[in-house]
């Protein structure tokens, strides 16, 4: 992991600086480090939703970063500046992303949270490590290798995807997608365009693509794909998972979707929690409202509170400062 850059940023948030990881293949990734104005209580880790790329979640890192946490930001390979001449010649598939990519950000997160207590020895003072996956980001953790070295996850609609857990009109679409559109447009174009995949979308590459579809279709989502059977490590992890839902998220992150993500995490403090935007006073939040800067200081308050207080480290870490 090198630096490259540095620049300002808001003064409670310190200052960002552009890195690279290195994964386990060799292929290098461009990440950014937002980090605090003062002494790092905290590290995080922010691992994006299907080909979204991290700028979307600039502002959720700034003001964590004002909590004193040390926020790293990353793209999967092929997207953002991580994509390499045209998606189409992208050759990454989801398990790639999961099982080198996220990997790389999770090691760059567990060193710094070493160096970080290294810098305050004196003390004795523990560092928290706390993993935060948005919709893919949240479902495919269990992939990455030494990610039970984290303290804790924080999963934002993150969910097994499977068309069955979806309802009514939403359960049809979602069938639609998985079964014809997602592999249709992945053969035909070489990538699924962006604006097939939501909003915040950039291209998929065609192999992420097609396994996409591939888990959808199946019962059980990716858990039951015999060609990860060995490499599910869900059950692994032993600390806090809280894993929340929108109300009106229903066409990316239904409440089922969500709870049989939960599931896998059989050896964890699993905590399944819902948000509804007339809690908030909104008319509506959706799969991608947890992340807008306009609406943070209302949500994210309510989304790290809970995790921070139910992981030891974090709380005291965060507490002390």
């Amino acid at each position: 992991m090198s630096r490259t850059s540095t620049t300002p940023d808001s003064p409670s948030s310190g200052h960002s600086s552009a890195i690279q990881l290195r994964c386990a293949d060799g292929r290098l990734l461009q990440a950014r480090w937002q980090n605090p104005q003062g002494p790092v209580r905290a590290v995080a880790v922010i691992s994006p939703a299907m080909a979204v790329a991290s700028p979307f979640y600039k502002g959720f890192a700034e003001w964590l970063a004002g909590r004193g946490y040390a926020v790293l930001s990353y793209d999967y390979r092929g997207i953002g500046p991580n994509l390499r001449g045209h998606v189409r010649q992208e050759s990454a598939g989801l398990r790639d992303w999961a099982r080198l990519d996220m990997a790389a950000a999770l090691r760059a997160g567990h060193k710094r949270r070493l160096a970080a207590q290294e810098a305050k020895e004196a003390q004795g003072q523990k560092l928290g490590l706390l993993m935060i996956g948005h919709s893919f980001g949240g479902q495919a953790i269990g992939l990455a290798e030494g990610f039970e070295q984290a303290d804790a996850l924080l999963g934002v609609a993150a969910q097994a995807a499977d068309w069955r857990f979806w309802a009514g009109l939403q359960r049809i679409k979602a069938a639609l997608f998985f079964h014809a559109l997602l592999p249709a447009f992945g053969h035909a174009l070489g990538h699924a365009p962006g604006w097939l995949l939501g909003p915040r979308a950039q291209g998929l590459p065609k192999a992420a693509a097609l396994d996409w579809a591939r888990w959808g279709r199946r019962k059980g989502y990716l858990f039951t794909d015999p060609q990860l059977q060995a490499e599910l490590g869900y059950d692994r992890f032993t600390g806090p998972v809280h894993l929340w839902n929108v109300t009106d998220d229903t066409l990316f992150g239904p409440g089922p979707a969500v709870d049989h993500l939960g599931l896998q995490f059989s050896a964890a403090q699993v905590q399944r929690l819902t948000l509804d935007p007339q809690q908030l006073g909104l008319r509506a939040i959706g799969h991608f409202g947890m992340f807008r800067r306009d609406l943070g200081e209302r949500i994210w308050p309510l989304l790290l509170g809970p995790v921070e207080q139910a992981t030891p480290v974090l709380r005291q870490s965060l507490a002390v400062g």
